[in-house]
Formats: structure tokens, C-alpha cells, sequence
């Protein structure tokens, strides 16, 4: 399994505290009808950090049972917690899920040799394929390419990264670590054609959730050698990009999507509603794109 193209990071709806069932299967059908190439439940746009187990399972079951293979589901599994993370991609395995995100450790911050022998374990117990997620700006660690190269190596389940660093160094050392068919992914909109003109196949991105189309578009523009197109598209997203990240993901994108009557904005502390100013700002974005 090739992970490629624009996989979105998936906003999880909440009404009354507890998961929209309806509203997310609503959402999911939207982004498959525009043509998005998969879908990432459970991940940092989607509020894992503040689900409980059960509703963590039951998230990742709804989406697979909507995509009902239509396109690959590649689902939250990681946790700072080696056992946790093993239990969590088991699972993603039993539902069904075609791949496990698996973040980097955040607040132990573990050496590099840590990251291996972490990623390593989840490979030897779950026969899954792994994506690890590389965002050192939350975990306070970043997984050096060598490291990477070197469970890719001794991993063949390890298919992917999502690399959320912004560091196009770092992208192209990690792309020259790792054989051709690695996918690696751009963890930031703002990188996504970036990183796939040095040889990146893709985004997991935020920005999906309010424009899979564009989104989708831009990746199979690339693809295709419409490098005008690509850029094209690129500069035209990229004041939604920077309206993403006002605040603290998922707050603007799930305010977004509330002002889009797509689902309702509720978060669960301590994510809070968005600042006025910065409301006004994302409402100027929204406008500027057709979106309200």
C-alpha cells in the first residue's frame, strides 16, 4: 500500500460532548464525492488527544465503514506509550484500516535510538502498514532521517512518513534515505508542493476539510506534469493554509467548517472557541475563497 496524493486530516464533529455520528458520516461522503485519494481519522485535526478509547475505536470504525473501501483510510494509532500505540494499531488492523499514523513520543522525549527501538516494536507486533508522524513542533523530539532510513530498512511494514517538520533540508535528506516507493507526506499545506517537486507523494492535509477538491486537484495536477496548474492551485490556497493556523489546529478549520454548515464548532477543553479578531480573519478568508 502506497499512500499518495491528498489524504485529509479528518476534523472529528461533536455535538452535546459526544461524537455527531451523522455529521461525520455526512463529511466523509462529502470529501470521497470531491475527490479526495484518503482519509485520516483520529489525528491531531481530529481532537485524538482529548477522545477516549472508546470513542478513538468507534471514530475509526465509522470512517471505514463510510469509505467502505472507496478510498484508503490510514488511522490515528500513536501514543507516547509504546504498548498503547501497539494496542491502538492493532485495532486500526481489526477494523479494517489499510495503514496506522503513528506520532513521534511526545513529552518523554525519547533519543533516537528510542525512536527506533519504539517503532520498531509496533512493527514486530502489528502486521499493518505504519506511517510514522514526525511533527516536532507538538512532541518536543524530531526523528532524524538516518533513524528513518534505518527502521525502513530493518521495517518493510514502515511504508511512509508524514513529515510535519517544515524543513525542506530535512524532507530532502529523509526523501534520499528512503527507497522510491516510501511515500512521504507532507505533514504542512503550506509544504505540499514543496516537498513532491523533490520527490514527496503527497499531503496529509488541513486544509482538505474545507477544500478537498482544490486540494486533490493540485496533488493530481502535479502527478500529471501540469506544473503550472499545480502552482497555480498552491497560490491560490495558500491564504486558506495560513487562515488554518490562526490558532491552534483544528480550532479555525473546525470553526470553518461550523460557518460552512457542515457540522457544529464544539471542541473539548482546552481547545476554546476563536478569538474574535482572529474569527473575523478566517470569516475575510472564507469569503475571498466562495466558501461562505
Amino acid at each position: 500500500m502506497q499512500f499518495s496524493g491528498a489524504l485529509t486530516a479528518l476534523v472529528t464533529p461533536f455535538r452535546n460532548g459526544a461524537v455527531d455520528e451523522r455529521a461525520y458520516r455526512d463529511f466523509i461522503e462529502w470529501q470521497i464525492a470531491e475527490g479526495v485519494h484518503g482519509l485520516v481519522p483520529c489525528g491531531t485535526t481530529g481532537e485524538s488527544a482529548t477522545l477516549t478509547h472508546e470513542e478513538h475505536e468507534r471514530v475509526i470504525e465509522i470512517c471505514i465503514d463510510q469509505a467502505a473501501g472507496r478510498v484508503p483510510v490510514l488511522a490515528g494509532a500513536g501514543s507516547n506509550n509504546t504498548a498503547e500505540a501497539i494496542r491502538l494499531a492493532r485495532f486500526a488492523k481489526q477494523a479494517g484500516a489499510d495503514g496506522a499514523l503513528l506520532i513521534t513520543p511526545y513529552y518523554n522525549k525519547p533519543t533516537q535510538e528510542g525512536l527506533y527501538r519504539h517503532f520498531r516494536a509496533i512493527a514486530e507486533a502489528v502486521d499493518l502498514p505504519l506511517v510514522p508522524y514526525n511533527v516536532p513542533g507538538r512532541t518536543g523530539c524530531n526523528m532524524l532521517p538516518a533513524t528513518l532510513g534505518r527502521l525502513v530498512h530493518d521495517c518493510p511494514t514502515i511504508v511512509g512518513i508524514k513529515d510535519a517538520t517544515g524543513d525542506l533540508h530535512q524532507g530532502s535528506q529523509t526523501i534520499a534515505a528512503c527507497p522510491p516507493t516510501f511515500s512521504v507526506l507532507s505533514g504542512d499545506d503550506f509544504t505540499a508542493l514543496p516537498l513532491m517537486s523533490i520527490g514527496g507523494k503527497g499531503v496529509i492535509s488541513v486544509t482538505a476539510n474545507i477544500l478537498p477538491g482544490a486540494m486533490a486537484r493540485l496533488c493530481n495536477a502535479f502527478s500529471e506534469g501540469r506544473l503550472d496548474e499545480a502552482a497555480r492551485l498552491h497560490h491560490r490556497l495558500y491564504p486558506l493554509h495560513q487562515a488554518m493556523f490562526l490558532e491552534s489546529n483544528p480550532i479555525p478549520v473546525k470553526t470553518a467548517l461550523a460557518l460552512m454548515g457542515r457540522m457544529s464548532d464544539e471542541m473539548r477543553l482546552p481547545l476554546c472557541p476563536l478569538s474574535a479578531d482572529h474569527l473575523e480573519a478566517l470569516k475575510a478568508a472564507l469569503h475571498a475563497q466562495d466558501l461562505i
